[in-house]
C-alpha cells in the first residue's frame, strides 16, 4: 500500500469518526453486508482495519459519507435561510408590534 492509498484511508477513517453514532452504525450496516468482513468489538466499540477492505466496499463507504455530507450541507442552507426568512420577516414585526 502506498502512501497516497494510506491518506486516504485515514480521511476516510477521520470522515467516519466524526459521524453521528447512527451514521456510523450504517457505516456498519454497510460492512455487515459483506459476511466475508471481519468485525473486531471490544466494549470502546468496533474496529475495522480497512486496508483490507476491497476497494468495491471502500467505495460503498465512501458513497454513504458523500449522502451524509450533501444531506448535512443542505439542511445548514435550509437553516440558513429560514433563520434569514425569520429576522427579515418576523424580527421587524415585533419591533412595529411594541411601537
Amino acid at each position: 500500500m502506498n502512501t497516497e492509498e494510506v491518506h486516504h484511508l485515514e480521511d476516510i477513517k477521520y470522515k467516519v469518526e466524526k459521524m453521528s453514532k447512527s451514521n456510523q452504525i450504517e457505516i456498519l450496516k454497510i460492512l455487515n453486508n459483506h459476511k466475508n468482513i471481519k468485525l473486531n468489538e471490544n466494549k470502546s466499540g468496533v474496529y475495522v482495519n480497512l486496508s483490507f477492505l476491497p476497494s468495491n466496499i471502500i467505495k460503498e463507504i465512501e458513497n454513504y459519507i458523500e449522502y451524509v455530507t450533501a444531506q448535512e450541507d443542505s439542511l445548514k442552507q435550509l437553516e440558513m435561510k429560514k433563520d434569514l426568512f425569520k429576522s427579515t420577516y418576523f424580527m421587524d414585526n415585533d419591533i412595529n408590534h411594541y411601537e
